[in-house]
Order: C-alpha cells, then structure tokens, then sequence
C-alpha cells in the first residue's frame, strides 16, 4: 500500500529537518540555484521568518516525518499580487507524493493570501523541477541567460508563471 503524504503550515521545530532536506539536494547538485548549505537559524530566517514570505509548507510521512516543503513569498521583481514559489523534495529515498500534496496545500492557502499568479523559476538543467511546475499547469515567459553558478559555469532560468484564476479548484 502506498504511503500517504500529507501537508500542513510549517513551524519552528520544522526548521531542522527542512535544512537538512535542502542540503542533501544543494550537496546533490545540479537542481537548485542554492550552492551554500544552510544551518537552522539561517534557514529558519530564509524559509520560514522572512519579512516577505506568505507561507512554508511542509510535506510529511505517515510517521509524521518531513520529507519536503514549498515556499511562497513575495518577490520585490514581481507585480504586487504575484507570490515567488519554491519546492523541495527528500532526494533519497525519492517518495512519490510529495509535491502534489505540498501544492494542494498552497493552492488552497493562495488565493486567501491574495495571490493572484505565482512565479517559479527553475534552472534550465533542472528537468525534474521543469516538469513538475509544467504538469501543474504553469507556463514559460521568460528566460534569464547565462546566470553564473559560483564556480562561474552558465546556466538559463527559466521563469513560468500560473495564473490561479485559470486553475480548476482555486478558491
């Protein structure tokens, strides 16, 4: 029987286990724009007591145990009712799920939180991240070229967006 994923708002005692999540995949490689690890407090005021943010899901177990969370904040280059998205998913052992109920949850928060478009941009070598954002319905308009990483290799962005009025089920 498949495990069951659910989502809820994250809290402080989350901050631990998320940081860890992260750094196994800024450790991994290839799929995040994030090249530094983070310790709790850092993470804490990056993901889950920023000025800007709207909202840290996290995605857990059966067990209870975080296995993902979804940032949505507000971005100073975005329009004021667009939110800026970001997902993270447990990179070992992958477990499906994860996403879909991290975006149920912010969906339902979103529109709420007066969002009324999200962004999410994605590294153009990220194809798992490009596919997940495509298959809830979000659509490419625009590419950043050739954003150095620190070790000064290239790589796209690329910026889709979703308009929530167009998403069947949004409050």
């Amino acid at each position: 029987m498949a495990e069951q994923i659910s989502a809820r708002d994250a809290v402080r005692q989350d901050a631990a286990a998320l940081a860890a999540i992260l750094n196994a995949i800024i450790a991994r490689g290839g799929t995040t724009a994030l090249e530094v690890p983070f310790d709790v407090e850092p993470f804490r005021a990056a993901y889950m007591e920023r000025d800007s943010q709207l909202l840290c899901s996290v995605a857990l177990r059966d067990d209870r145990t975080p296995v993902g969370f979804q940032y949505l904040g507000r971005h100073p280059k975005l329009p004021g009712d667009w939110a800026d998205i970001a997902t993270f998913a447990q990179p070992e052992p992958k477990i499906r799920g994860v996403g879909r109920a991290l975006w149920a949850h912010t969906l339902q928060r979103a529109a709420a939180l007066g969002v009324a478009t999200i962004n999410a941009t994605i590294r153009a070598d990220n194809m798992e991240g490009l596919s997940y954002y495509s298959t809830l319905g979000f659509q490419d308009y625009k590419v950043d070229r050739a954003i150095p990483l620190r070790d000064g290799t290239p790589v796209d962005r690329i910026s889709k967006r979703l308009d929530l009025s167009a998403v069947q089920g949004a409050p």
